[in-house]
C-alpha cells in the first residue's frame, strides 16, 4: 500500500484533491471512480516514495546471477515489443527470490505513478549500480532498451564469473589457514601440557624451543579466553574501521598490494575499467559523465579516487591519454592503447581489447592461483613442524643419551 494524492472533478464539475492509499494508481483510479470522482492527474506522494524504497525487504539476499537472469529476460522481452510495464510485472510473479521480487515489484509501481524506468532504478542504489543506471537512462533515451540489458547481463556475466574463480582458488588456502590456526590451538591446550608435565618430572633442563613452546601453552591455556576475546575485537574493530571513508581506502590500496593475490586483484580492476569505459563510450555516454560512473562501478575507492582525477583533468581540457598517465594507475600498455583509441576516435574498440587482454590474464592468474599460493602454505607448515619436532623431540634425544651413558 501507498499513499497517491489525486487531483479530479467531481459531479458538479468542481475541483477536487487529496491523498488516499492504495496498492497502485490504477487502483486509486478505480476508488475515485466508484466515488463520482474523475481523475485528472494521479501522484504517488514524495513520502510515500520515500519509504517504499526505504522499506526493508525479505532477508533473502539478491545473487548477481539473478541479476543476470533478470537483465536476460527484460532483453528478450523488451525485444520482442513486450511493455516495460507488463514485463516487470510477469517478472515480479515468476521470480522465485522474494527481495529480487519485492524489488520489481516496487518498479512496475513506480512506472505505474508516473516515473521512467531509469527513475525506478535509481531508488535503489544497493541492487543497481550507476552503470546499471546509466545504461538504462541510455536505452530509453536512445530507444535501444534491449540492447542495453544486453550489454548488463553480459557486463554481470563476465564479473559473476571472475568472482567464482577468485571464490574457487580462494577456498583452498583459506580452508589450510583456518586448519593450522585449530591444529595450533588444539596442540598449545592439550598436547604440550602432557609433555610439559613429563618434562618436568626429569628435573632435567630443556631446550630454547621447548621453553618456548611451554610458555607459549601456559600463556594459551591461563588466558585463551582474552585471546579469544581480543581475536573477535579486533576483528569487529577491523571492519568498522573498514566501513568509514579513510579506513575503505587504506584497505582498498592494501590489497592491491598483498602478495600474490593483489595482481590479481589490479589486473582485474583494470580489465572493470577498461570494459566500462568501453561500455560507456559505445553508447555515447559524455566521457566525463561515463568516469563518474565507472569510478563507482569498480568498487575499489584507491581506483576510484584515480579515476576520478582523470575526470578532473579532462574537464580542464587536457587529454584522456595525459590524465591516465598522471595518475601512475595504468601500466604502458594501457596507456599506449588508450593514445591510440584518442587519436583514432574508437577509445570503446580499444578499450574493449584490453579488456578481453587483462579478463585473460586475471584468468590464468587464478587458474595458478594455488600453485603460487601453495609454496607460501608449505613454507608455513614446515616452519611450524620444525619447532614443535625441535620443542617436543629434542628432550627426549637429550633424555635418552643421558638414560644411555648412565646405563653404561
Amino acid at each position: 500500500m501507498g499513499a497517491y494524492r489525486y487531483k479530479g472533478r467531481n459531479p458538479r464539475g468542481e475541483s477536487v484533491s487529496g491523498v488516499v492509499e492504495a496498492p497502485s494508481s490504477e487502483a486509486v483510479a478505480n476508488q475515485l471512480f466508484n466515488l463520482g470522482i474523475t481523475p485528472i492527474d494521479i501522484r504517488v506522494t514524495a513520502s510515500a516514495v520515500e519509504s517504499a524504497w526505504r522499506r526493508p525487504l525479505a532477508a533473502q539476499r539478491i545473487e548477481l546471477k539473478e541479476l543476470i537472469f533478470f537483465c536476460r529476460q527484460m532483453h528478450t522481452l523488451a525485444k520482442s515489443g513486450v511493455p516495460i510495464l507488463q514485463a516487470l510485472r510477469g517478472l515480479r510473479d515468476s521470480t522465485a527470490n522474494r527481495s529480487l521480487a519485492g524489488v520489481i515489484g516496487q518498479l512496475s509501481e513506480a512506472l505505474d505513478a508516473g516515473l521512467d524506468l531509469t527513475a525506478a532504478v535509481k531508488r535503489h542504489p544497493r541492487v543497481f549500480s550507476t552503470l546499471f543506471v546509466s545504461l538504462i537512462q541510455i536505452g530509453e533515451a536512445s530507444g535501444t532498451l534491449d540492447e542495453s540489458f544486453l550489454q548488463l547481463a553480459g557486463y554481470l556475466e563476465r564479473e559473476q564469473e571472475t568472482r567464482d574463480r577468485i571464490n574457487a582458488a580462494s577456498r583452498y588456502p583459506l580452508f589450510v589457514i583456518v586448519a593450522i590456526v585449530v591444529a595450533v590451538f588444539v596442540i598449545n591446550i592439550v598436547v604440550i601440557p602432557a609433555f610439559a608435565r613429563l618434562y618436568a618430572s626429569f628435573h632435567a633442563p630443556l631446550p630454547w624451543a621447548t621453553r618456548f613452546l611451554i610458555e607459549v601453552s601456559h600463556l594459551t591455556v591461563a588466558y585463551w579466553y582474552y585471546m579469544v576475546a581480543c581475536m573477535v575485537a579486533v576483528v569487529f574493530g577491523v571492519r568498522a574501521y573498514v566501513r568509514t571513508p579513510e579506513g575503505r581506502y587504506r584497505w582498498h590500496r592494501l590489497r592491491l598490494r598483498l602478495p600474490v593475490i593483489g595482481p590479481v586483484f589490479y589486473r582485474a580492476l583494470l580489465g572493470r575499467f577498461a570494459r566500462g569505459l568501453a561500455i560507456t563510450s559505445r553508447t555515447g555516454v559524455p566521457l566525463v559523465q561515463g568516469l563518474t560512473v565507472i569510478s563507482r562501478a569498480v568498487d575499489n575507492d584507491y581506483v576510484a579516487a584515480r579515476i576520478l582525477q582523470m575526470r578532473d583533468g579532462i574537464e580542464r581540457g587536457e587529454t584522456l591519454a595525459r590524465t591516465a598517465q598522471v595518475t601512475g594507475l595504468f601500466p604502458g600498455l594501457v596507456l599506449q592503447m588508450i593514445a591510440v583509441g584518442e587519436e583514432g576516435g574508437a577509445v570503446d574498440a580499444v578499450m574493449n581489447d584490453v579488456a578481453e587482454y587483462y579478463e585473460r590474464e586475471v584468468d590464468y592468474d587464478l587458474k595458478n592461483l594455488s600453485a603460487a599460493i601453495e609454496p607460501l602454505l608449505i613454507v608455513a607448515i614446515g616452519g611450524m613442524v620444525l619447532l614443535l619436532a625441535l620443542g617436543v623431540f629434542l628432550p627426549m634425544w637429550d633424555l635418552a643419551q643421558v638414560a644411555l651413558r648412565r646405563g653404561a
